[in-house]
């Protein structure tokens, strides 16, 4: 959303069937700084999120997404709910959010939800293997329905516009490097690389720099989605003991002195 120049987004909870769904929901909204609204006494859902819908709008929020009740199988009284939710605020957008894990299940959820509530596109998540990558491409040819964004793991910053272009180059094993640029983009301070690079050329790096360096390359998410993205490096398997490994070097570093650090030299084996 950032990334889309909004400055005000407004999530509106309506998942009143699932415990803890609006906590989770106002929890997710606090830590990104969105507005929130949620009425936890309500019984009539449409009614609800048509007068929460309404306040965000007249609080000038640029952007509002309704929560819905989630749905593994296609259920008569919730698509009547989810239709009246539609029909209490006529949104722009109507995203079903799917489990990419689940293969063709999610595959016939989403058609029959599209014949019943017509959607404009699928987000896809836990879509960080490229098996799962190819069920995602199978998806949008059975049902029509575009794939909009992908979400590739747990956290907020692990979701993106799906490009099914660079997805395809991925299964292939030709790897993301336009992916990969933008994500060394949003998260490496450019001026410090550029610092560190400086380094490098005039054979001044020290260990100060490459736990820095350590650090950056932390930011852009797990090293095995990371490997996945570099041409080639597909099917190298960088897995929890090589994440290990890396996080044991860190904490190694870490216990070393700065002088000791910037002048690795001074280091002998009794220390």
């Amino acid at each position: 959303m950032k990334k889309e120049g909004l400055r005000k987004p407004s999530l509106v909870a309506a998942d009143l069937r699932r415990p803890a769904a609006i906590d989770q929901l106002e929890t997710l909204a606090k830590n990104e700084g969105f507005d929130f609204r949620a009425d936890r006494a309500a019984t009539d859902v449409a009614g609800m999120v048509g007068r929460l819908v309404k306040e965000a709008e007249a609080a000038a929020a640029d952007l509002v997404i309704v929560d819905t009740a989630g749905r593994l199988q296609v259920d008569g009284d919730l698509m009547e709910e989810v239709r009246r939710v539609r029909d209490a605020f006529q949104p722009h957008e109507v995203f079903l959010v799917a489990d990419a894990a689940l293969g063709q299940q999610a595959v016939d959820v989403a058609t029959e939800f599209h014949e019943s509530t017509p959607l404009t596109g699928i987000i896809l998540t836990k879509l960080d293997g490229d098996a799962r990558g190819g069920a995602a491409l199978s998806m949008k040819s059975v049902t029509g329905v575009p794939i909009r964004y992908m979400g590739t793991g747990e956290k907020s910053g692990d979701f993106d516009t799906f490009h099914p272009d660079r997805m395809a180059q991925r299964i292939l094993g030709m790897g993301d490097v336009v992916s990969l640029v933008e994500k060394a983009q949003e998260v490496v301070d450019q001026k410090e690389a550029e610092r560190l690079a400086e380094k490098m050329r005039k054979a001044d790096f020290d260990l100060e720099d490459f736990l820095a360096q350590m650090q950056q390359m932390k930011k852009m998410g797990p090293l095995g989605d990371i490997m996945k993205m570099m041409p080639g490096m597909g099917n190298v398997q960088v897995g929890a003991k090589e994440e290990k490994m890396l996080g044991k070097t860190e904490a190694i570093v870490l216990s070393m002195t700065r002088k000791e650090r910037r002048n690795p030299d001074i280091l002998n084996g009794s220390r």
